[in-house]
């Protein structure tokens, strides 16, 4: 597959090593093709895909810079399996962040959603939808039982 428009993530040298972490943790993920100037040497182009959507990923061979401005956001069924990715993206050094975001160990930023936290956000209660909105953000990691209670003015 060949797809017009990808996203590309770049690092200094850990390109390779992103990819397969992040398709080891996303599901119906997968790691496609790297791309070597040498038949044994590093890859300069990898392409993978999360959730499959497809994403490159790029060593620039000097540091990189990576904030919120962008991440990656991946939608989840229950709390369940938001904590399951959360705990994998933020082993081997990441950092917890505000309203279900957090940085991976390369230094990428990702949002964890549970597919209720829209919902409630976007309910045509208003009110309810502020209550849900006002205890997100005092969450870190979403807790949807809290969401649910919280919109339920309870």
């Amino acid at each position: 597959m060949n797809p017009k428009v990808r996203t590309c993530l770049a690092f200094k040298d850990q390109a390779e090593e992103a990819a397969r972490f992040y398709v080891s943790i996303i599901s119906n993920s997968a790691f496609e093709s790297a791309f070597r100037r040498e038949p044994n040497g590093p890859a300069l182009l990898v392409s993978f895909t999360l959730a499959g959507t497809p994403y490159q990923a790029l060593n620039m061979g000097r540091e990189t810079i990576h904030n919120e401005n962008c991440s990656i956001s991946v939608m989840t069924k229950d709390q369940r399996e938001t904590d399951e990715i959360w705990e994998k993206l933020l082993a081997g050094g990441g950092a917890e962040i505000q309203c279900s975001w957090l940085k991976d160990r390369f230094g990428i930023h990702w949002q964890i959603v549970p597919e209720a936290l829209p919902r409630m956000l976007m309910d045509e209660d208003h009110d309810a939808a502020e209550r849900a909105f006002q205890a997100m953000l005092g969450m870190v990691k979403i807790d949807v039982a809290a969401l649910e209670k919280a919109f339920a003015g309870r």
